[in-house]
């Protein structure tokens, strides 16, 4: 592994700071940010990100990322990425009492004990801690019937790790899993006629949670643009107004010219 650059070592020190998130989403009132996207910065330091206390969906993957302190205050936050950081406890996640989905793939977890923190998050659907696809896990993925003991540990969890383990459609979700792994076996052997042209019954990431669309994102958007409706109608009405009075004024300029000598 090449030595990281004097460059490189300062991209891993950002804090977020009021600047840096007005900068990212345009907004001056921290409290009406709803979605924010934050990947691959180098944030080691969430600074003032809790005061975003409007925030319902955040990607902080791709960081340097140890403390979620900060994130204990987001009452609304519904979708979380904290996936390619170096995170070991998920406990500030206890206090975002709207969580649905968790997305903690390669981090530092290492025991199902460090979860506990989220039983009490009753909106809590999708979990994931391993990524195979992006070769993202945790420790705690090495054990032995890690997702079984998840989910007893955490009963209204229906998805994990991209498999849905309970609710509608697990008990189908599996039996193509168990075709799947049959037609594999069958492929291994290399004697069926099939061989070579077998596919997953679903493709990856078919069965996964996807929370549902806040409405508050879309009243906030028409919330804007009623408010810059009304400014401009304000403007054009001001506008009129101005150009009503500088007419009077050269009409009466015009009529008081015409008396003299």
């Amino acid at each position: 592994m090449e030595p990281r650059t004097e460059k490189g070592e300062e991209a891993e020190n950002v804090k977020i700071t009021s600047q840096l998130l007005k900068a990212k989403t345009g907004e001056f009132d921290l409290e009406s940010i709803l979605l924010l996207k934050l990947r691959g910065l180098g944030i080691a330091d969430l600074g003032c990100l809790g005061e975003c206390g409007g925030l319902e969906w955040l990607d902080l993957s791709g960081n340097a990322i140890v403390h979620l302190g900060p994130l204990s205050s987001l009452k609304a936050l519904a979708v979380l990425n904290v996936s390619s950081n170096r995170i070991a406890s998920l406990e500030p996640l206890a206090g975002c009492e709207n969580l649905q989905s968790l997305n903690a793939a390669g981090n530092l977890l290492s025991s199902l004990q460090q979860l506990q923190c989220l039983a009490g998050l009753r909106h809590l659907e999708s979990l994931r801690f391993s990524d195979p696809v992006g070769r993202l896990s945790n420790p705690l993925c090495g054990g032995a019937g890690y997702r079984t003991a998840m989910a007893e540990m955490l009963p209204g969890v229906k998805v994990i790790d991209g498999e849905r383990v309970s609710g509608r459609g697990s008990e189908l979700y599996q039996l193509c899993k168990d075709i799947d792994s049959s037609l594999k076996r069958f492929h291994g052997t290399g004697t069926g006629e099939l061989s070579g042209l077998t596919k997953p019954w679903v493709e990856e990431g078919y069965w996964d949670v996807r929370p549902v669309r806040r409405s508050s994102i879309v009243e906030e958007a028409y919330k804007q643009f009623n408010e810059t409706l009304q400014e401009c109608r304000d403007l054009s009405k001001r506008a009129d107004d101005t150009i009503s009075q500088a007419e009077r004024a050269l009409s009466a300029r015009s009529d008081s010219s015409s008396f003299v000598f």
